[in-house]
């Protein structure tokens, strides 16, 4: 049976923290699903469709990955897909205890689904989307910090 990981995420936007995830997991996973959720706590700062496009980009030399957008239960897309594992980075003992909580939820609406957790290499533990955000709201160069020119998600009028 083939091995598909889903890495679900609002990814707003996509990391390196989140893409060297990836990286790791298409070692350990016969195919990887970055599946952008739309998470409904959260205004967006980045449109979906943009990050789709931009993630599949970055991926286009990859074919173990893909990048899909959802709607509803992470654990429920899970299942439409196939996937029985949901791989997820902690950056540290915060975002474990975050996490822990959200897999045993998504246990729960699906028994067969398994949480996989990479911790995040040292040198990005420190990025996050929001940080991101912030940075690029106020003019700040953000390039370091993400797999992708920045140009490629700007010029759109709700950055």
């Amino acid at each position: 049976m083939k091995r598909i990981a889903l890495f679900p995420g609002s990814f707003d936007p996509f990391t390196n923290g989140h893409y060297d995830v990836v990286l790791r997991g298409a070692h350990l996973f016969d195919e990887i699903i970055i599946a952008i959720g739309n998470n409904t706590t959260k205004q967006r700062y980045i449109p979906v469709d943009r990050m789709v496009g931009v993630i599949k980009e970055v991926f286009k030399d990859q074919p173990n990955v893909q990048v899909q957008s959802y709607k509803g239960l992470t654990a429920e897309f899970a299942r439409e897909q196939g996937a029985r594992f949901l791989l997820r980075g902690l950056r540290n003992t915060t975002d474990f205890e975050y996490e822990n909580t959200i897999a045993q939820a998504n246990r729960h609406v699906n028994p067969e689904l398994e949480t996989v957790f990479l911790i995040t290499a040292p040198r990005l533990a420190a990025i996050s989307s929001s940080i991101i955000r912030e940075i690029h709201k106020f003019g700040g160069n953000v390039d370091e910090f993400i797999p992708f020119p920045i140009s490629a998600i700007e010029g759109n009028a709700s950055l």
